[in-house]
């Protein structure tokens, strides 16, 4: 690998992020939710009783930055808190009813901005490039874990 595709790598990654996220947020403006909030929205969709602090990690925000973003949600209806069985001072975030209708519309609206990304990239490339994408977290999370 050249020297000038090496040090541009992480910057184009990072950019394509940005990007996505900032297509997703003009989608999804009519919902007047952050894309913070979407963003924990989406994950409890995944995974719904998730700890608040796996939330923050995931996102890569604070702790105080999750309790304030969970903290709105829970107001305007959109989650609430559990005591974890597990670790009493630990906090689970549980979807509530309301965001049932919008669970749709989050995933047809990722799948626009997916389309439109991924637009004239073949299915074979489009694997080819997640294959690789998920081998790069691989190798990263392995010295994560090393250097805990």
């Amino acid at each position: 690998m050249s020297h000038s595709t090496d040090e541009s790598l992480g910057f184009i990654i990072h950019d394509v992020a940005r990007m996505l996220r900032r297509d997703f947020d003009r989608r999804a403006q009519a919902f007047h939710l952050t894309r913070s909030q979407w963003s924990v929205l989406a994950l409890l969709i995944r995974e719904d009783g998730a700890q608040q602090k796996r939330l923050a990690d995931i996102i890569g925000v604070t702790a105080i930055t999750m309790t304030g973003l969970v903290d709105r949600l829970e107001r305007d209806g959109w989650v609430v808190r559990r005591e974890d069985p597990q670790d009493r001072r630990a906090k689970l975030v549980f979807l509530t009813d309301k965001v049932e209708p919008l669970k749709a519309k989050i995933k047809q609206l990722s799948e626009q901005v997916r389309e439109a990304a991924l637009q004239g990239i073949s299915e074979s490339e489009q694997q080819q490039l997640t294959d690789l994408l998920l081998r790069m977290r691989g190798n990263l999370s392995a010295q994560d874990s090393d250097n805990k």
